[in-house]
């Protein structure tokens, strides 16, 4: 593999983690959000998927965001009578989020984020010293 087409992949890691955080983010941002009435559900966590295929540009594998499905996990339900989203007996039924997983992911996508931008920065000095090597 030349050092573009490790540019490349890596680039579309960065994307691909760049998006999954966000993905994270929302669903930290909407931990709390319940539905307005007793009927309307709360927000349902989001889980971000991968998929990969061969670029016929750079002749390798990229990564890229695949599908973002929902989480069909129970919803909790939470004693809180005055809510406007109670139902008859009190319940709210709150998102089915739970920020330490999500703290946890944030972290990891994060550190391949990190990992993808270190391989970046190494070919760019291989590069460098190659121009460098050639120059003298």
């Amino acid at each position: 593999m030349d050092l573009i087409k490790a540019l490349f992949v890596s680039a579309s890691g960065l994307k691909a983690q760049n998006n999954r955080m966000q993905v994270i983010a929302e669903n930290i941002a909407n931990a709390d959000s319940t539905g307005r009435t007793p009927d309307e559900d709360p927000y349902r966590r989001k889980i971000p998927t991968f998929k990969s295929h061969y670029d016929k540009e750079i002749g390798a594998e990229v990564v890229e965001l695949g599908r973002i499905a929902e989480d069909q996990t129970d919803f909790v339900e939470r004693y809180e009578p005055g809510h406007p989203a109670a139902n008859a007996q009190g319940f709210v039924r709150r998102p089915n989020v739970n920020t330490l997983v999500e703290t946890v992911d944030m972290r990891q996508a994060q550190r391949s984020y990190e990992a993808n931008l270190n391989v970046i920065q190494a070919t760019r000095r291989m590069v460098q010293r190659t121009i460098d090597i050639l120059r003298a």
